[in-house]
Formats: C-alpha cells, structure tokens, sequence
C-alpha cells in the first residue's frame, strides 16, 4: 500500500469514540449513501478527497444531532472537515472542541439516539 496516502487514525475516529458513534451509526445516519468501507478507511488514515471529507462531516453532525435533545441542539458547534482530518487544509492541532459538556451529557444518557427529526 501506498504509505502516501495512509496518514495515520485521524481526529474523526477520537470523535466518533467521544461521541459514542459507530460505523454502523454514521451509515444510518448518513443522508447520502455513505458506506462502511468509506468511514473505515476516514478513520484509519486513508487519504480522501476534499470531497469525501465533506460527506463524512456532514454524516458525523447528522448523527451527533440525532444524539442531542432539542434544546441541546442550539449549543452544538458543528464540527468542519478540518476539525476532523489532520491534512485537511486549516487543520490546527490544538482545537479544543466546544462539544465536550454536551459528550458528557450524551455519554451519561447512554448515547442513545433521541429524535430522527430536525
């Protein structure tokens, strides 16, 4: 394999861990046919297109929205592609991410999804 194109577990997969999401989540939720095979490879490193990187991000704030009530909605900061990919353009290392107190509540409520809805 092209060691090129591997760049290491990306921030997507810390998030989706954070979160409390699977694959198989992320696939459910995913308004556009996003597949196994392509959060996988977002998660293990695999380089994708600007693309690619955009519907996975999409994907992760549909499945996160899902998660949150609706008054914990208007606080949720949703997260760009270079928030989740580390050789995204603007990537910066030290993001510290505004969701976490709204993980916590997610993590005490078993992550479970509340509402299909927006």
């Amino acid at each position: 394999m092209n060691e090129a194109r591997d760049l290491g577990t990306q921030p997507v997969d810390a998030l989706m861990q954070q979160w409390g999401l699977s694959n198989h989540d992320m696939v459910d939720a995913s308004p556009e046919q996003l597949t196994h095979k392509q959060v996988q490879r977002a998660r293990k490193g695999r380089m994708l297109t600007l693309a690619m990187m955009q519907k996975v991000t999409r994907t992760l704030n549909i499945a996160v929205w899902y998660r949150l009530k609706k008054e914990e909605r208007e606080q949720y900061f949703e997260y760009l592609h270079k928030h989740l990919f580390n050789y995204a353009k603007g990537y910066d290392p030290a993001f510290e991410d505004p969701n976490v107190p709204l993980m916590k509540l997610v993590a005490d409520r078993g992550g479970k999804v509340i509402s299909r809805e927006a």
